[in-house]
């Protein structure tokens, strides 16, 4: 499932085509996605402009000049194409048009139907139950380490399986947490509540360092993940753990051939790669 940096780079990608614009259509081919979409989903978002796209975690948040807000998952499959000018045909898994005043036509195609959007109303926002519990944005300038102890302090489950948890940090994947875990040098199976102090100076740290790289990079493009334009992301490129069982790990001391390399264990139903020499 693309994480908090492919959701980004999405946005960014969006934010040219959709930002200022009128929507001049809006075209439902179906009437669900993972969820039943909205009663009047078109009418309610057709002849709206789009006033901001932001981002919340892992979630879209397209708001309209009236005040309410579209909010859009990518789930498992889920990916915008822009098209400006005359569009191809239609796909199999197309399933929402979007067409501007700009002349542009943006399609969101899902093949396993993972993702979902919804209409939150003016100052409804905060409630809808997807959003209201999220922890906060690792990226935002006032997430740092004392922040990051007291979102994990009495969290006995250890710190990967923490790290999944929206509610203590919005936006961090399977991905990042194994990469973010490796950079801060903290071994997954330790528990939540230890890490504090400099331990969590060093975990916030490298969230926002290997969240940033993952951005400027375009994201990871692994299975079903593309960018609006087609470009493939390109951080996988710069995994230091995830996927690299068996391998030797970036700047460690210790012989692969001895030790086995890096790790994979099986945490929360989830796959955690790690180094056991350099995290501890």
């Amino acid at each position: 499932m693309p994480e908090l940096p492919e959701v980004e780079t999405v946005r960014r990608g969006l934010a040219g085509v959709f930002e200022g614009r009128r929507l001049t259509a809006v075209k439902a081919l179906r009437p669900d996605l993972r969820f039943p979409l909205p009663t009047g989903f078109s009418s309610r978002l057709q002849c709206r402009t789009v006033a901001t796209l932001g981002r919340r975690g892992k979630f879209l948040l397209f708001g309209l000049e009236d005040g309410a807000t579209l909010i859009a998952h990518l789930g498992m499959s889920g990916r915008f194409r822009i098209f400006d000018g005359p569009a191809p045909p239609l796909e199999r898994h197309d399933h929402i048009v979007f067409e501007t005043d700009g002349g542009v036509t943006i399609r969101f195609n899902d093949p396993r139907r993972f993702g979902f959007m919804d209409i939150a109303e003016k100052d409804a926002l905060c409630r809808h139950p997807m959003l209201a519990n999220l922890g906060p944005e690792p990226l935002a300038n006032d997430f740092n380490g004392p922040v990051l102890a007291a979102r994990l302090k009495g969290r006995r489950a250890p710190i990967k399986t923490a790290l999944l948890d929206q509610s203590v940090i919005a936006g961090i994947g399977n991905i990042y947490a194994c990469e973010a875990l490796f950079r801060a040098g903290l071994s997954p199976r330790r528990k939540a509540a230890t890490v504090r102090g400099g331990r969590a100076d060093r975990l916030s740290q490298a969230i926002k360092a290997v969240l940033t790289d993952a951005i400027a990079a375009g994201g990871s493009s692994l299975r079903d993940y593309r960018r609006p334009d087609g470009v493939l992301g390109y951080f996988q490129h710069s995994f230091a753990v995830y996927g690299r069982q068996g391998e030797g790990c970036p700047g460690c001391t210790c012989n692969a051939a001895q030790t086995g390399g890096i790790r994979r264990i099986t945490q929360s139903g989830r796959s955690t790669f790690y180094c056991a020499c350099r995290q501890r």
